[in-house]
């Protein structure tokens, strides 16, 4: 059993976390932390997990990195950006491993950061060291590492795609457009007028247009495939679930197709670059057949469902796909990136 403690475990990817770590075969959930609920159970603050002895007895306590650092040999931290650096320093120091949930590690420059976040990073130092905790792409950095940036859910839902058919030469690196629709989980645990019920609900809209800051990763990690600078048109929406991200990607192949052969031909090719890349993979499932990504298949689980369509009407390829947003696209990411950290099957606490 390894030791783990989540920092900022009242939000929605806080609460995810206890969910998994609580269940985990291998871990034991020794600290979780919160300003706000210090002194409250688990069980009090998330009535669902009560029933769980772990849940009875364990209570939230106000964050000091000493006193994880002394409990806990792995933390979470589920922190807004800016924040979370400021307990990854001190944690790191004092021996811990950290799995951050933030964005303040997810990149290697500070300048770029600081574009996208409007504020100097807190620990620049660090940057160099962090491994972006994408199992299926960066898994062998993950099991060597000592802080792990976990990814955003908008780039895990454009990336896990897109990058096996860059690195192939499948895709033309200009020109790469994504819309994204999103549940109203994604913004937060907060009380802001944008996500009350009334304000959400029957209601679809875009935001952060024309430069979310999801682009900063996404474009530094499609770069670092393709080999040289990727700048793609990104366009969020707020749809009125509670969670789940679809993603469409509208992608132009590096050869051209109008004939059916032509088009079967580059679709032979698709296929056997997705088959490469994650027919061993147990979270991302490449639909078969007439199938299409839906996210009531895929919330509460740490899949990915994605599919492709060529267009040889338009020369486009369509790729489409379909994640929980706050288990794929945040906790149940860092848990697989935790297992292989520690040595346990990959899988373990996910399934």
């Amino acid at each position: 059993m390894t030791k783990v403690a989540i920092v900022g475990a009242s939000g929605y990817s806080g609460e995810e976390l206890v969910r998994l770590l609580l269940s985990h075969p291998h871990a034991e959930l020794v600290a979780v932390t919160s300003r706000q609920q210090a002194g409250q159970t688990v069980g009090q603050v998330f009535p669902k997990f009560a029933s769980h002895p772990r849940a009875r007895a364990l209570r939230f306590v106000d964050p000091n990195a000493e006193l994880l650092a002394r409990a806990a040999d792995v933390v979470f931290l589920a922190l807004p950006h800016g924040v979370a650096a400021e307990f990854a320093v001190p944690l790191l120091k004092l021996g811990c491993r950290v799995i951050d949930l933030s964005a303040d590690f997810r990149l290697k420059s500070a300048a770029i950061y600081k574009e996208f976040y409007a504020h100097d990073h807190p620990a620049p130092e660090l940057l160099a060291q962090s491994v972006y905790g994408m199992p299926e792409v960066h898994r062998a950095a993950i099991r060597g590492a000592s802080l792990i940036a976990s990814p955003g859910c908008y780039p895990t839902s454009i990336l896990l795609p897109t990058l096996p058919l860059l690195r192939a030469g499948l895709i033309k690196p200009q020109g790469i457009i994504a819309d994204s629709m999103s549940g109203v989980s994604g913004a937060g645990r907060k009380a802001e007028l944008d996500y009350l019920f009334v304000e959400c609900n029957e209601s679809v809209r875009p935001y952060g247009v024309p430069k979310h800051r999801h682009l900063s990763e996404i474009e530094e990690q499609l770069s670092l495939a393709a080999g040289t600078g990727v700048t793609i048109q990104f366009t969020p929406h707020l749809i009125p679930v509670n969670r789940g991200i679809l993603t469409t990607l509208y992608l132009a192949p590096a050869q051209h197709f109008t004939t059916a052969d032509e088009t079967a031909a580059l679709g032979a090719q698709i296929a056997a670059c997705y088959q490469t890349a994650y027919a061993d993979e147990p979270f991302v499932r490449v639909l078969e057949g007439k199938a299409l990504p839906d996210t009531k298949n895929v919330v509460g689980t740490n899949v990915l469902e994605l599919a492709w369509r060529l267009d040889p009407r338009t020369g486009r390829l369509i790729v489409m796909s379909a994640q929980d947003n706050i288990v794929k696209g945040a906790s149940g990411q860092a848990v697989q990136s935790f297992n292989l950290l520690c040595g346990y099957p990959e899988t373990a606490g996910l399934l």
